[in-house]
């Protein structure tokens, strides 16, 4: 990685060394942007706690670090230790500014309506953009909606739904939440034995790591534990059934069959994909859970187990992920491994827009909350859990949980009012929406977008959608004056995407590089 890369990543970015002449002159209230924008991501580190495994492991450690990354990227010394620069952001979002000399209170303006108004309705009127645009800015210290176009109109949200998803399954289930997938045997049916779909579609049957360095889990333990258990039973011959009962309802989303997803089930391998690849479009099988078992058998034969037939379903006699077996019957677990943490596939959702994440963390969050783990269970899990955490829903339809459903309305509002109260210092358990966004210029979906010479790169922090005439971004920048500010910005009816995308990274930059008073 370049240097200028590891310097913005680390939050010690030095804007006047990589930058060029002209950056310089136009850029000067982007440099403290950056700087103070990754002091944030720093504070939303240290006030979230640490989380094991996950592609945001060397992002947090470096954020968290008080020392330069050396020539190498290594970061420096004592990365567990809070950051060293001054000022530090006590409580997140809290103001970064010296004390007044009245009141001994810490406070930076903040920015007025008219002001943002100034800065942001030009590029609104663009005509890249469709015939509904809207937009709207929130102050996350205060919470307050500090500018707002069609602010509360609801709007095809694309992608950008995924933020919603990600607050639900957390707030729901919690960061440190796992999901296992399980082998077990039954009493009364000697010799057979039922994987049991806990939900996981990172679960692997690769030998290699996961995209982000990190270890999913994977398929070919769980065989190594079977066959353990197994021989340790004295049973070397068995039948083999799979348990896909943890979800009800469809499998089939109204985009499938779609190269973006694959059929919703609680058993699946590399989320169903065909080939090697990790994320993005992908030919997909049509029935991921067969296609894990037949996966399973061949894993189990290979380490000495005869498995007769071809697996088959095993309807509710399986198990469930409560280990009782099905819906209600007896199941003994003989093996079983666990998905990373729900704070990891949060942020890999939402870096690398991973549908398939999505639609599993929409169906755990109805089974963690009384809703069947369905399609309409999950849309009405999703709702009632941001009602109950005080934000606008009203007149949003949340259809699914990855953004591929155009029936799908949530307002720029809803958007930004998410990302505020996912920063918020009494939310810590909601902070990996914060961690997972993709880093404008650098990772994920923003990663090819935001060029040397945008003063966004670096620092916005979005999550992106795009879907045949929608675009989106929703995410969180400091100002200017060092005010932690959450934006969503959508527009339906766009007829060039590239161009679409272009207006909404420069509506992003204008709220960074803007004090807008």
């Amino acid at each position: 990685m370049p240097d200028e890369a590891r310097w913005r990543l680390s939050g010690w970015f030095d804007p006047w060394r990589a930058a060029t002449v002209e950056q310089r002159r136009t850029g000067l209230l982007a440099a403290g942007s950056a700087v103070v924008g990754l002091a944030v991501a720093a504070t939303c580190v240290v006030a979230a706690g640490p989380w094991d495994s996950g592609q945001r492991t060397a992002e947090r450690q470096r954020a968290a670090s008080g020392a330069h990354p050396g020539d190498d990227g290594r970061p420096g010394p004592d990365p567990a230790r809070a950051p060293g620069a001054s000022p530090v952001l006590a409580p997140l979002g809290a103001p970064l500014a010296s004390p007044s000399p009245d009141t001994g209170e810490r406070s930076v303006p903040v920015p007025t309506g008219p002001g943002l108004a100034d800065a942001l309705e030009p590029l609104l009127r663009d005509d890249a953009l469709g015939p509904l645009r809207a937009g709207a800015v929130v102050d996350v210290a205060t919470g307050r909606q500090l500018y707002g176009a069609k602010a509360g109109t609801g709007a095809i949200p694309a992608s950008t739904i995924k933020i919603a998803t990600g607050v639900a399954a957390l707030s729901a289930l919690g960061p440190g939440h796992r999901l296992t997938t399980r082998v077990t045997a039954t009493p009364n049916a000697p010799g057979r034995i039922v994987l049991v779909g806990g939900g996981d579609p990172t679960l692997t049957a690769r030998a290699t790591r996961g995209p982000d360095g990190s270890h999913p889990a994977s398929l070919r333990q769980l065989a190594d534990q079977t066959a353990r258990a197994l021989r340790a039973r004295g049973e070397h011959t068995v039948r083999l059934d799979y348990d896909t009962s943890l979800y009800t309802g469809t499998s089939r989303h109204p985009i499938l069959p779609n190269e973006n997803l694959a059929p919703v089930t609680a058993l699946m391998v590399d989320e169903g994909r065909r080939d090697d690849s990790d994320r993005g479009p992908a030919d997909r099988v049509k029935d991921p859970a067969a296609e894990a078992a037949r996966a399973f058998a061949r894993l189990l034969r290979d380490r000495g187990v005869k498995v007769t037939g071809d697996p088959r379903p095993a309807g509710d006699k399986g198990g469930a992920e409560d280990g009782k077996g099905g819906a209600d019957g007896p199941g003994r677990t003989l093996a079983s491994v666990r998905s990373q943490p729900l704070s990891t596939l949060v942020e890999r959702m939402l870096t690398y827009s991973d549908n398939d994440i999505a639609e599993a963390l929409t169906r755990h969050t109805a089974r963690a909350t009384g809703h069947p783990a369905s399609f309409a269970g999950g849309r009405a899990a999703v709702t009632a859990r941001l009602k109950r955490l005080g934000l606008p829903v009203a007149g949003a339809h949340l259809a699914d949980g990855s953004g591929l459903d155009r029936a799908d309305k949530v307002s720029a509002g809803l958007l930004a009012q998410l990302l505020a109260r996912a920063a918020g210092p009494d939310q810590p358990a909601l902070r990996p929406v914060l961690t997972g966004l993709p880093v404008a210029g650098f990772t994920g979906t923003l990663r090819d977008r935001y060029g040397e010479e945008s003063v966004g790169r670096g620092v916005v922090r979005a999550k992106t959608g795009t879907l045949f005439g929608v675009n989106t971004l929703a995410g969180t920048v400091v100002d200017a004056d060092g005010r932690l500010l959450t934006f969503a910005f959508l527009t339906n009816g766009s007829t060039d995407p590239a161009a679409a995308q272009r207006v909404l990274d420069r509506l992003a930059s204008a709220v960074a590089n803007c004090g807008c008073r």
